[in-house]
């Protein structure tokens, strides 16, 4: 082993024990562990797939746009989705436990492409700007593009990013995500968007080519940013999935659509613009737009990374619709239920809380930014939990839900150690994998039901038996042991205490309280059985079916996989970025959830298909007055029905009441973050 020492502590040279690759670490005074500074780099034979998963979305995107015909659109759509999955899932089995592989890629020619898509952005931003009279959007957008042009011009020429593209296990995890979710919420958007045109006004335009070419560009996009080393490459990424989601809020053209579509792409641009401020300081500072070269400068000089990890921080904050920007994700559900599921939950909030995870090696080394993140992170995810408690309309429970979670990965991210990042980790493919189930569950519900509010989903056990198994099984991954979401959790708690924080503490404990009353609510409602109704879900579409079979299949491989994942996914980067062998819950205690979880699946799935089902008549306690509609003599001899309905204490936790607390308390932690890292840098200068 080699020493010496730099200003965030001594340096540490230690061999990987698997490959021999020599490894540079900072042994951090007072905390768990090491971090990594340097890599010895190399070109990886995936380098054409990860090429092909960025270029052939955008190949669909191009030729969906063109075909207006159902059925081509059905088979270009399926054999698409298929591909990449299969793409996606090939890459991530090649190169499992794989350290950190930077791949050369000459940037000239594409960072003149980033500056021309930059450009395209902006117009079409002006363009609906103008067109609907909103100045703050073109404002923002005249000056990220102007400081786009500034920072290509006089900054970052000449700076050459010699590994633009890269891999590591994280990166793994989320393409397992775009590439199996993502395109999974593509095949299910089929169907969905054929009963979603069917009931628009007569004589409406079909704008499904748009709708679908939309969503294969943000998959391009996504894929972008979790391969790129090259921060201007990530940056172009970010921005595409922000025009995307900004258009597909907006496809229904109504005034609700087109307010809360603005209202995303004002915030988003923000964090944009922060994101650009981060470059700027990189750029000047640093002299590199390189990802890994910014972590590793940034740990050995903290203070000198202190106003671009807080301005990156605040770009993911953004983008993980945290408080006080989390009203543009709310706003989102008024968009079709594939954009929910596809934007809004599975994946482009994600793009946020993937680059906090990145920089969780500065974070526990730069206590300004990871004092903003960890306080943001974690009022979000109290507050947020808090407010979901009042909530019937479904689609506004799993946002407030999506947020709240966010907040805690956005939490741990700040925190940094290893078993924070551990369980952020885990956070994230739960997260992605039970929501996307769980929003495409009510998509197809609303439809058949004809409505998304929870206390209208009674008898949902037998109007729509399948449906309502796979929206107890999310539902259940979410909050319930043995499965995979509260071992997550349990990861954050010893995280979490390690810190010695109590606060902390107190806001994981009241915020999970806070998640399980809301889900067990829901879970109730659903599981409840007094009547024997028609089934409705016969008419569900084929495509639907596919897409929530597979979310629900791989929502219960996670659960079952648990400790494989750990070991071959998580595990690998956790010692690749700090050094240590180190997770949040015990390898044996993961083996024991991952069997209980089995048992569980074939419990509630057991059963599904029987056709031999015993029916017994409803039974009011010897009061009844007529079983068949659930009525009962009440103690004044009058008639009454019953019923079950769930409370939701909107006087306590209701919108008005917790809203302009969280908004004020974390606006005031982002500027007082912001300060503080402007003035570090000033002391160094």
């Amino acid at each position: 082993m080699l020493a010496g020492e730099t200003a965030g502590g001594m340096v540490e040279c230690y061999p990987c024990p698997t490959s021999g690759h020599v490894r540079l670490y900072v042994a951090l005074e007072g905390s768990r562990g090491r971090i990594r500074l340097a890599r010895k780099m190399k070109g990886g034979s995936s380098v054409a797939l990860i090429g092909f998963l960025i270029l052939f979305p955008l190949l669909v995107a191009g030729v969906l746009l063109l075909v207006g015909n159902e059925t081509a659109r059905r088979v270009i759509v399926c054999s698409s989705a298929v591909i990449i999955g299969f793409g996606s899932v090939w890459l991530v089995l090649a190169n499992l436990g794989t350290p950190w592989v930077g791949i050369e890629f000459s940037s000239g020619a594409i960072d003149i492409v980033c500056t021309l898509i930059g450009l395209v952005i902006a117009a079409v931003i002006l363009c609906f700007g103008v067109k609907y009279k909103n100045v703050l959007a073109c404002v923002l957008a005249v000056v990220q593009v102007v400081g786009s042009l500034v920072f290509d011009v006089f900054v970052a020429h000449g700076i050459e990013v010699q590994y633009g593209l890269y891999l590591d296990s994280l990166t793994l995890v989320t393409t397992f995500i775009i590439g199996v979710v993502g395109s999974g919420i593509c095949v299910y958007a089929l169907g969905y968007m054929e009963d979603f045109q069917a009931h628009e006004p007569e004589g409406a335009p079909d704008r499904r080519p748009m709708f679908f070419t939309l969503m294969f560009v943000f998959l391009s996009a996504m894929y972008v940013i979790v391969f790129s080393n090259n921060l201007l490459w990530m940056f172009t990424g970010w921005e595409i999935t922000t025009v995307c989601s900004f258009l597909l809020i907006g496809y229904t053209k109504t005034p609700e659509a087109i307010n809360n579509a603005f209202r995303q792409i004002i915030m988003n641009l923000a964090g944009g613009i922060g994101f650009l401020v981060a470059l700027f300081a990189i750029a000047l500072t640093m002299d590199t737009l390189s990802l890994v070269e910014f972590i590793a400068v940034g740990v050995m000089a903290p203070a000198l990374a202190a106003l671009p990890a807080v301005a990156l921080a605040f770009a993911g904050i953004t983008k993980a619709a945290q408080m006080p920007f989390h009203t543009w994700l709310l706003g989102a559900m008024v968009a079709p239920t594939p954009t929910s599921a596809l934007l809004h939950s599975s994946t482009m909030v994600k793009a946020g809380v993937f680059l906090l995870i990145k920089l969780s090696p500065i974070f526990l080394v730069c206590p300004v930014a990871a004092v903003m993140t960890i306080l943001v992170g974690g009022l979000t995810f109290l507050l947020c939990s808090f407010m979901a408690i009042s909530q019937t309309n479904a689609k506004r429970v799993l946002a407030y839900s999506t947020i709240a979670n966010l907040g805690l990965i956005v939490a741990c991210a700040g925190v940094g150690t290893p078993e924070a990042v551990w369980a952020a980790t885990f956070l994230v493919l739960f997260h992605a994998v039970a929501k996307s189930l769980l929003f495409l569950c009510v998509g197809t519900a609303e439809h058949h039901i004809g409505s998304r509010d929870i206390e209208d989903m009674d008898l949902m056990f037998e109007r729509m038996p399948r449906l309502a198994r796979f929206m107890m099984a999310g539902i259940m991954i979410m909050f319930v042991a043995p499965f995979g979401m509260l071992i997550a959790k349990w990861g954050t708690l010893v995280s979490f205490a390690d810190t010695g924080n109590v606060a902390l503490i107190l806001i994981l404990g009241f915020g999970s309280a806070a998640t399980f009353l809301f889900w067990a609510k829901w879970l109730g409602k659903l599981s409840g059985i007094a009547a024997h109704p028609l089934n409705v879900e016969t008419t569900v579409h084929r495509s639907e079916w596919i897409a929530l079979m597979v979310m629900a299949v791989l929502s219960m491989l996670c659960c079952v996989g648990l400790p494989v994942l750990s070991t071959f996914l998580v595990e690998p980067y956790i010692f690749d970025v700090f050094g240590v062998c180190s997770q949040g819950v015990s390898q044996a205690n993961l083996w024991v959830a991952a069997l209980l979880s089995a048992v569980v699946f074939v419990v509630l799935f057991g059963g599904l298909g029987s056709k031999q089902v015993k029916q017994v008549p409803v039974y009011l306690a010897g009061v009844s007055e007529n079983n068949a509609n659930r009525t009962f003599r009440n103690s004044l001899s009058g008639e009454t029905m019953a019923t079950s309905r769930n409370w939701y204490m909107e006087g306590v936790f209701g919108e008005p009441k917790i809203t302009p607390v969280g908004v004020w308390a974390t606006s005031i932690i982002i500027v007082v973050g912001f300060c503080a890292a402007i003035a570090t840098l000033c002391g160094l200068l």
